[in-house]
């Protein structure tokens, strides 16, 4: 078997293939393996999902709306307009930075907190395809996803 990355005698490299194909295959998967969950999320928080992304991305501390837009994957118009909801939902508040004031900041509030232990809370069971996988299928899977990036 060729070495990961080596062309095969037609210039392909068939590992490579082979992994954005799986990869492709674990993000769908997983999105769609979520949707009934996200719904039940929206429905308990009231809030759009894209709000619930933000806050998760505050919960280790705060950050300025450019920062939320690259955590996030928005642009930064959408992370300032998703900032002003929250904050006008008590959510969030904007402060200035600690280390420029001239900066301002985006901290999540113990409200804030509260509708991130909700969506925690709300119960998100494993599907199908891996509740009926053996030990072995799961202990392999958990020794791929756990381990350190390089390492094989």
């Amino acid at each position: 078997m060729p070495e990961p990355g080596a062309a095969d005698e037609h210039g392909a490299a068939p590992h490579d293939e082979l992994v954005a194909q799986v990869w492709r295959e674990l993000t769908s998967f997983v999105t769609d393996s979520r949707d009934a969950w996200r719904r039940t999320v929206v429905a308990e928080t009231g809030l759009p999902f894209s709000r619930i992304r933000v806050l998760k991305r505050l919960r280790n501390g705060p950050l300025t709306i450019t920062e939320i837009a690259h955590a996030a994957t928005i642009d930064a118009p959408a992370a300032s307009v998703a900032v002003t909801d929250l904050e006008s939902a008590g959510y969030v508040v904007r402060e200035p930075s600690s280390s420029d004031r001239r900066r301002k900041e985006v901290r999540i509030t113990d409200a804030g907190r509260e509708v991130l232990q909700t969506v925690w809370d709300v119960d998100d069971p494993a599907p199908d395809v891996l509740t009926t996988a053996s030990t072995a299928e799961l202990e392999l899977l958990h020794k791929m996803f756990t381990r350190s990036p390089g390492r094989t």
